[in-house]
């Protein structure tokens, strides 16, 4: 996929448009002093990606962010899931029974890290669904409403693929399941988050805000304040609620909102439940804000799945991950929200949390 950089495009309203659109949007920008804020946006891992610096120069900004936009292209295009990659090879690997399989250094660690994540999360986070996702027809930027087959996918969900059958070690892979097929979809945003933070601090860029497709992190502050960030309303044109995102800090949502298709009224979203085979119902939204540690970027992305395909349990899978800033909207629309989240949310115009969790 073609990376497409747009730079020194306005701010404000756009900006809030195009975030809000990818489940959360960098409100607040304000229009004082918009020469201390530079921005640059990008098109990749099929979504819209932007990073807003704060009183760096505009030399060392446009350094800096070109830098985390060409690190963006390349993690695309290393670890696309149905493009020719390394990851396509590993899976083609796989697939012929081919054991001990070498993979780049990097591959192995995000494939360790996503096993332990899946782990924790009782495998319901789970990237080896990649030919499922693609027999609903999720490998692709524009989907057709089309049920799969149903022997095919009867098939696809008897082999159960997940990510305990990978033996990882020495930058060698062996799957156990022939039926592993890696798709890093729900991984990948949140690790270039985490190696975006880092191509910025080393570039001397303190003060940063970084959105890729809703997933965003912060660095610093914007001026005297935090920056701030809205999170998506799953079925209104506006935010749910908008909150300060720290130093540090990272927040992610999974929805059925951005990737679906309907058919017959009914709505089919990409995330796919292991234990069915099926798009994940009884959810609209989840939202997990990770407070400071290493990895954030990478646990907003990978750890709302589990959280998400939980269901009523929502609230003990974000627990197992140290989570204690969380939001739901059920099926219903009703909004549940930890206590420690809720003290930071401001609600959009009548609206209000049914339920309140420690």
């Amino acid at each position: 996929m073609r990376l497409i950089l747009r730079p020194n495009l306005r701010i404000g309203t756009r900006l809030a448009a195009l975030l809000c659109a990818a489940s959360l949007l960098a409100g607040m920008l304000g229009g004082c002093a918009r020469e201390r804020l530079h921005q640059q946006e990008a098109y990749v891992f099929g979504t819209r990606v932007e990073v807003l610096t704060w009183d760096a120069s505009e030399d060392t900004s446009r350094a800096a962010v070109a830098e985390v936009l060409r690190e963006f292209d390349r993690l695309h295009r290393a670890y696309h899931a149905w493009e020719p990659s390394e990851l396509t090879a590993l899976n083609s690997a796989i697939a012929a029974g081919q054991a001990s399989i070498p993979v780049s250094p990097e591959l192995a660690a995000m494939l360790t890290d996503a096993k332990a994540i899946a782990a924790t999360g009782d495998e319901l986070f789970n990237p080896a669904l990649g030919h499922l996702i693609a027999l609903w027809g999720f490998h692709s930027d524009t989907f057709k409403p089309l049920r799969p087959d149903p022997a095919e996918l009867a098939a696809a969900i008897s082999a159960r693929p997940q990510m305990a059958d990978l033996n990882i070690a020495d930058n060698r892979v062996t799957s156990r399941n022939p039926a592993v097929q890696l798709d890093l979809g729900g991984y990948a945003k949140g690790y270039a988050l985490d190696r975006a933070a880092a191509i910025l601090k080393a570039r001397g860029v303190t003060n940063a805000l970084i959105n890729i497709g809703g997933n965003v992190l912060a660095l610093g502050r914007k001026g005297d304040t935090p920056w701030r960030v809205g999170i998506q309303h799953p079925r209104e044109p506006r935010p749910l609620a908008t909150l300060p995102l720290r130093d540090g800090e990272a927040i992610g949502t999974s929805g059925d909102y951005q990737r679906f298709f309907e058919l017959d009224g009914e709505r089919y979203c990409h995330l796919l439940d292991p234990r069915t085979g099926h798009p994940a119902k009884g959810t609209q939204a989840v939202t997990l804000l990770i407070t400071p540690r290493a990895h954030a970027g990478t646990l907003s992305d990978a750890a709302s799945k589990p959280a998400y395909l939980g269901g009523e349990r929502w609230r003990d899978y974000a627990k197992r991950f140290g989570i204690d800033h969380a939001l739901r909207v059920d099926a219903a629309g009703r909004i549940e929200v930890t206590r420690a989240l809720n003290d930071r949310l401001q609600y959009g115009e009548g609206l209000k949390p049914a339920a309140i969790l420690d």
